[in-house]
């Protein structure tokens, strides 16, 4: 939850913001510190194309968790989550990425690690997630190799 605090604040925006919102202030910073604008100042150019990756960054991650983009996708992670089975997982910065037979992948957020372990001793590892995990947890969409 620190990063997408922080990345709502890179961008000046709230948990309220819109897509149409986010696209249009993604835009206007981009325009403020693309690295093309800075051509002739070396220095300048530095701190423009560190902060336009730390802009895109944050611009992708707040687009895959807000809740537009969650809508949309609700169907095909519900019918993920009922009927692929996982086949991979891993804990990484309070971070769960959960790969499932179907090819795609979800990276839920904010998962404490006590959480984890008790998915890792679990019987069945699925169906602790299906319990405690998908319905808990932002989850994003990361992957999908069909």
């Amino acid at each position: 939850m620190k990063k997408i605090v922080a990345y709502r604040q890179l961008l000046n925006v709230d948990r309220s913001v819109t897509l149409k919102e986010l696209k249009t202030i993604y835009r206007n910073a981009m325009k403020e510190y693309h690295p093309d604008k800075f051509h002739d100042d070396t220095e300048g150019l530095a701190v423009a194309e560190a902060k336009s990756k730390d802009i895109i960054e944050a611009y992708h991650h707040l687009v895959s968790i807000n809740p537009e983009t969650i809508e949309q996708g609700r169907e095909a992670y519900t019918t993920t989550i009922t009927s692929a089975t996982i086949v991979d997982y891993y804990y990484e910065n309070v971070r769960l990425h959960v790969a499932f037979s179907d090819g795609s992948a979800y990276e839920y957020i904010s998962v404490p690690k006590a959480t984890y372990v008790k998915m890792v001793n679990a019987d069945s590892p699925g169906r602790f997630a299906k319990r405690h995990i998908f319905g808990a947890f932002p989850y994003r969409k990361v992957s999908n190799e069909e």
